[in-house]
């Protein structure tokens, strides 16, 4: 039986890829940061459901920002994969929290990567290490693929820059099996609820509901390539089961505008938006990246990889979810 260690397994793509990893027949191991409020409401439905998952998954508590407990987790769990996915994601809270950012995104990854190599003698590990469409920014090359140069606008995407040549570096000094997969924006109704697809199909519920009447928003402007995480999650395993390492963006290779995504999911409301969403100059980013748009070519080529959901359906599974959570129905 194959192990996985996955950091970041309480978040959105950690517990889609727990599940899948599961269904291939894998041990799943979680890396989780201990509080007083430990969130694992994401995976729950699989440490609760039958016994075969719970023997099959397992927790190991520690903190990205401490090298002792990422290689004591590792150590005994003895992964043949590791998946690290666990971060700092949000990109607006990296401008206040630029330093925080910069250790949980940038320099866990030289401890992941350390830690990796350090049992390099005890076995061959295949590392996936979760680089973003942020480090494009402001690219002038429309769409991006693995050659376009990196224009990082945010502390979030300089943080996952550094993490991604790190992964490159330790590549080729060491000869480890590291692989980046350059996601572009990836969403489902498990996306943290202060990313602006949930502000929307949250925001849309609520005012269904006559909780609220407004939904406030930043810039309905920028353009992003986005795709189920559902779907992105299959991505990471096929480049795990390659026999060497490699770089790969993952995107859908269509782009949508915020004002794009606002105005399908009112729609299925029967709504009009601009009744209800204003714009909050809190919500501007200092500095932001204007279109992302990626090309992933060399993924469906090389890993057979294809994404299964439309943006259309994206918004509608979305909006689906948040109006079942409040008992409303379309």
């Amino acid at each position: 039986m194959k192990k996985a260690f996955i950091t970041g397994i309480t978040g959105q793509d950690g517990s889609y890829l727990a599940e899948f990893l599961l269904q291939k027949g894998y041990e799943v191991h979680g890396f989780v940061r201990r509080s007083s409020g430990l969130n694992t409401s994401r995976i729950r439905h699989l440490i609760q459901d039958g016994a075969s998952a719970q023997q099959r998954i397992h927790v190991h508590y520690g903190d990205l920002t401490d090298a002792g407990s990422l290689e004591r987790a590792l150590r005994k769990s003895m992964p043949d994969e590791v998946y690290h996915l666990g971060a700092q994601s949000h990109v607006g809270l990296s401008f206040e929290m630029p330093a925080y950012t910069l250790d949980t995104v940038g320099a866990s990854t030289v401890r992941m990567l350390e830690a990796i190599r350090n049992l390099a003698h005890l076995k061959d590990i295949a590392y996936y290490q979760a680089s973003s469409s942020e480090m494009f920014g402001n690219s002038p090359e429309v769409p991006q693929t693995e050659t376009t140069a990196f224009y990082p606008r945010s502390p979030y995407a300089c943080a996952k820059v550094f993490a991604y040549w790190q992964t490159v570096n330790y590549r080729e000094a060491y000869g480890l099996r590291a692989s980046n997969g350059i996601m572009f924006n990836h969403e489902s109704p498990r996306r943290g609820e202060n990313f602006v697809t949930r502000k929307i199909t949250r925001g849309l519920a609520k005012i269904l509901k006559k909780e609220s009447d407004k939904l406030f928003l930043g810039n309905l402007n920028a353009k992003r390539d986005w795709g189920y995480a559902k779907d992105y999650v299959e991505a990471m395993w096929l480049m795990l089961q390659q026999p060497a390492g490699d770089d790969y963006v993952i995107a859908t290779g269509e782009c949508w505008s915020v004002r794009d995504f606002v105005q399908e999911a009112f729609g299925l409301a029967n709504l009009d938006w601009q009744r209800y969403v204003e714009i909050d100059p809190r919500m501007i980013r200092p500095t932001d990246g204007d279109v992302l748009h990626g090309d992933s070519t060399k993924a469906r080529r090389t890993l057979g990889w294809v994404p299964r959901t439309k943006f259309k359906d994206l918004v509608r599974i979305m909006v689906d979810a948040d109006l079942a959570d409040e008992g409303i129905s379309l």
